[in-house]
């Protein structure tokens, strides 16, 4: 207990110094300050950008910068600094015009070339040493300029047939020669699309029609062709499909008649077992249709029962689950506000019993430290408790005098009006003598403060009247 006051006394002179409440406002602003600040410099990459981190960082693999793609880091203030490179596709138009091939014919090849910059950790870390802080025009420059050349070495290494009839082939080079060069600077190839190809002699035209002509002459010989096979072979089919048929009509004559015969015989006989077949199947249906009729009222009979009985477990189960649910729910609501009232109540308990023990400790301190006080004062009047009491006396008596002041100071009296006839009392005063004496009368004297106190008013202070009387007949006479 007295180390917990120490310790609240400790904190509440720690709260009234302003010196210490400004040194810890200043704490904790640097505290938030400093927070903030490390939350601030931890940065996370999206998906479509690079983290590009410059500065102070390791470079035992010879990185001058770190890259990341899909993550974040923590940027060290000062030591680093950090920004972001878009991977954002440009299409770049490459309208390639008056590229010599290898058989000395310009040809001009329109195409559409889409780039990026890649996300492989080489690729990336090149793209970070020359393209960081380019704007994407600038970006889309560079990567055109290098399309370029490629281009124009690519056709010079090739002839017109080559480039005009095998397209993939052509394709092929261009983008390992182009995404080579694109990823020296950190891009990637994405796409390639070659609209046409032309040249400014003809020679890709001629070759156009030249095709042409030669597949319309092959077409003319395999129709001419055709048509004499087709003759011929119509001829020729024609030829025997007549003696096919002739024979086939005599065949088939003699085949009907043998067929007719058959037919009539065979149709007296199907007659007879079709209508004893249809007498067995009348009885065989007229039977079964009695016992399927039987066997589904059966069923049925069984499907209501059993409906009957799944509707009232139905029932019995929703009455049973919900009365269940709500018993438990009651059950759970009176535990807890059982569980409230029993901690209310102990929290009632604890607050009333510390406020108790922190008067009685108080009160106990302030009894303990009068009785240490009076003690002091025993001593220092030499061990005489009457002289201790005429000591504190003398030390109240301004605050006495001042109480008895006060009994009469905040009397509203406006106007005090006396007649005085001049005529004496019996006790030989004048009317406003009398009139003040009561006045004065009315304060209350000591001695009566001292005796409802339970306490005596020394000798010193004044005696009471009768105790004086008595004192002056016990005294010997003459003194």
């Amino acid at each position: 207990m007295q180390m917990g006051k120490t310790f609240l006394e400790t904190v509440y002179r720690w709260t009234i110094d302003p010196t210490i409440v400004v040194l810890i406002c200043a704490a904790v602003v640097l505290v938030l300050t400093t927070i903030l600040l490390i939350l601030s410099r931890y940065k996370k990459c999206p998906s479509d950008k690079i983290l590009v981190i410059y500065g102070k960082i390791s470079k035992k693999d010879g990185r001058s910068a770190k890259c990341i793609h899909g993550g974040a880091s923590f940027i060290v203030p000062v030591l680093q600094a950090y920004e972001f490179m878009d991977l954002t596709p440009m299409s770049i138009s490459v309208d390639l015009r008056n590229a010599l091939s290898r058989q000395n014919i310009r040809v001009d090849v329109p195409s559409r070339f889409t780039v990026g910059i890649s996300t492989e950790p080489g690729v990336m870390q090149n793209a970070a040493e020359r393209l960081l802080g380019l704007q994407l025009t600038d970006i889309k420059q560079i990567a055109e300029d290098i399309i370029f050349g490629q281009m124009r070495l690519i056709i010079a290494t090739m002839d017109i047939e080559e480039i005009n009839t095998d397209r993939d082939k052509f394709l092929d080079a261009v983008s390992g020669n182009v995404e080579t060069e694109l990823k020296k600077i950190g891009l990637r190839l994405i796409n390639v699309n070659v609209t046409d190809i032309t040249d400014e002699s003809g020679y890709i035209m001629a070759l156009g029609k030249e095709a042409a002509a030669k597949a319309i002459n092959d077409a003319k010989i395999s129709v001419a062709e055709a048509d004499r096979s087709g003759a011929i072979g119509s001829a020729a089919a024609e030829q025997d499909m007549r003696i096919q048929v002739s024979a086939s009509n005599s065949r088939a004559i003699q085949g009907e008649n043998e067929a007719k015969a058959q037919i009539a015989e065979s149709d007296a006989t199907r007659r007879e077992r079709e209508a004893e077949a249809l007498k067995r199947a009348t009885a065989t249906e007229n039977i079964q249709a009695a016992k399927a009729m039987e066997e589904s009222y059966g069923a049925q009979r069984e499907a209501e029962a059993a409906r009957a009985q799944l509707e009232k477990a139905k029932q019995e189960a929703d009455i049973i689950v919900s009365a269940e649910i709500d018993k438990k729910r009651k059950e759970l609501d009176a535990e807890a506000e059982a569980e409230q009232i029993r901690r209310r109540a102990k929290g009632e308990a604890d607050a009333i019993l510390m406020k108790m023990e922190a008067e009685a400790d108080g009160m106990r301190s302030m009894l303990v430290k009068q009785a240490e006080g009076f003690t002091q004062i025993v001593q220092a009047a030499g061990g005489s408790s009457a002289d201790a009491v005429r000591l504190m006396l003398a030390d109240k008596m301004e605050e006495l005098v001042k109480i008895q002041v006060e009994a009469i100071k905040n009397l509203q009296i406006d106007k005090i009006t006396v007649w005085d006839s001049g005529a004496g009392s019996g006790e030989g005063k004048s009317t406003t003598a009398n009139f003040v004496s009561s006045l004065m009368k009315s304060v209350p004297p000591l001695n009566e403060m001292f005796d409802m106190a339970g306490m005596q008013l020394p000798e010193y202070l004044g005696k009471k009247k009768e105790d004086a009387a008595a004192l002056d007949e016990k005294a010997p006479a003459g003194e």
